[in-house]
């Protein structure tokens, strides 16, 4: 069996294992643009205001942030209450890219996402509500389900029945072939992109590295994550719609067996056992199962599962599916196996790595919220800082001179009723200390002089003689 997989989770911001692209001038990426831009250099790209369900056009006002859901070096996906228009009240994911951490190619990227939700309706697609953007990020306004990731699960069960994986595997093949119909190749197919909502049913998100229609027949980019990457992506030789048809089998199979089919110490070997190693097959597998790995790994395109004439009416045909209604399957008919318990309205499924920060840190949140906590680390930086008259190591010697007051004191130097920034401000630049602490007043002193007479001037020796 394969070594299990070990990968940060996210929520369809940039994950570290991600390939998002060749460095070879791929062609596909050439003709479309998504590796420049056509004449756009480091100009501006426009990402199109949506609205949709005949809502108003939103702003990063309406919303009011309620949880972290994912962390991404991009930006972050927040979950957020709209407060204005007829959807008041409406929970909703909001993905948050910084426009200054973006290359070009990262934009081109966020809008062919928006381009291809836009045009998506599926009841296994992560729905857009709304898109817009201020001068320094992008936003989309997307479904909030509260189930979490296929991901998530698996971490805390390993491995699923062969029943879970079957219902699972059905709603994802309609949805891939949703996207097929369409002429989009997704090429990001893993349990991290397979959210679950309410009731236990799949949406597929992040559809970043998806390809637009394509004009030639293949696309050449040697992008997604390599684990999950079918031969012919990683020989670049050109892929079409069959490449998720191989990530389709490699999720089956971590399903099924809580590891990964073809995964090395590194990136070279992973890809190398891809192209070359033989399919490893666990004998507690049914025959039904293993039959069904076997036609999806196949790793000339043209023969695999789902990739020939007859599409996705191939599949449903194999025999692993053959319990699965497909119409009642798709009008949501049929109980899922799992139902994730949530209590609260604002409950869901997702790391509390993430969920446990505070949402602050967004343009969106509201400027009287936690207004304690958003001024409370003025008290440790230094005048000269907040003056913006430059910063050395004086800087740290005046915030070590502030925990030590609260250490012996209890309390902030400089703390005011008022959680005003320029109260807490006018206090910093004025210098009056309370000096009732166990300390002979000059050593306090020594901390907050200005900057050039400073104790210390860096953390050495002399600081230490001060205590």
């Amino acid at each position: 069996m394969a070594n299990s997989t070990c990968r940060n989770r996210a929520l369809g911001v940039s994950r570290p294992l991600r390939i998002v692209s060749s460095q070879s001038g791929d062609p596909d990426e050439a003709a479309t643009g998504e590796e420049h831009g056509p004449h756009e250099g480091e100009h501006e790209i426009e990402l199109g205001e949506v609205a949709r369900d005949g809502h108003d056009k939103a702003d990063p006002s309406q919303f009011e942030l309620l949880k972290v859901l994912g962390e991404g070096s991009f930006g972050k996906v927040f979950l957020v209450r709209k407060v204005v228009g007829a959807d008041a009240g409406t929970l909703y994911a909001m993905k948050v890219l910084k426009k200054a951490t973006l290359r070009v190619r990262d934009r081109y990227r966020t809008k062919t996402e928006r381009n291809i939700l836009v045009d998506v309706e599926h009841p296994f697609i992560v729905k857009l509500h709304y898109a817009f953007q201020t001068a320094g990020k992008l936003y989309l306004i997307l479904d909030f389900l509260r189930g979490g990731d296929l991901f998530s699960r698996l971490s805390k069960e390993v491995m699923f029945t062969e029943e879970d994986v079957k219902f699972y595997l059905a709603e994802l093949a309609l949805a891939l072939d949703h996207l097929h119909s369409l002429g989009i190749i997704y090429r990001d197919l893993k349990p991290e992109n397979v959210l679950l909502d309410v009731d236990g049913h799949i949406a597929l998100t992040d559809f970043g590295l998806a390809k637009l229609p394509l004009e030639e027949g293949k696309a050449y980019s040697f992008c997604g994550t390599v684990e999950y990457m079918a031969p012919e992506v990683v020989n670049r030789k050109g892929h079409t719609y069959a490449a998720d048809w191989w990530s389709f089998g490699v999720l089956m199979y971590e399903m099924l067996t809580g590891g990964l089919p073809f995964q090395g110490p590194n990136r070279k070997e992973t890809m190398t056992q891809i192209l070359k190693a033989k399919l490893p097959m666990p004998s507690n597998l049914s025959p039904e199962a293993q039959s069904l790995l076997r036609v999806l790994f196949k790793r000339n395109p043209a023969n695999r599962l789902g990739a020939g004439p007859g599409g996705i009416e191939d599949l449903k045909k194999h025999e692993f599916f053959a319990t699965i209604d497909f119409d009642a399957l798709l009008a949501k008919k049929v109980r899922p196996p799992f139902q994730p318990v949530v209590c609260g309205p604002e409950d869901a499924y997702f790391d509390s790595e993430f969920t446990s920060k505070t949402p602050r840190d967004s343009p969106g949140v509201p400027a009287s919220a936690n207004a304690h906590e958003l001024f409370r680390g003025l008290h440790y930086v230094a005048p000269e800082v907040l003056k913006r008259q430059g910063y050395d190591a004086a800087c740290d010697i005046w915030s070590l001179g502030v925990i030590l007051y609260i250490m012996l004191s209890g309390r902030c130097p400089f703390s005011t009723a008022s959680t005003d920034s320029q109260e807490i401000l006018q206090r910093i630049g004025s210098g009056k200390l309370d000096l009732q602490v166990n300390l002979p007043p000059l050593t306090i002193f020594s901390f907050f002089l200005n900057q050039s007479n400073r104790a210390g001037r860096s953390l050495n020796t002399r600081t230490l003689r001060l205590l």
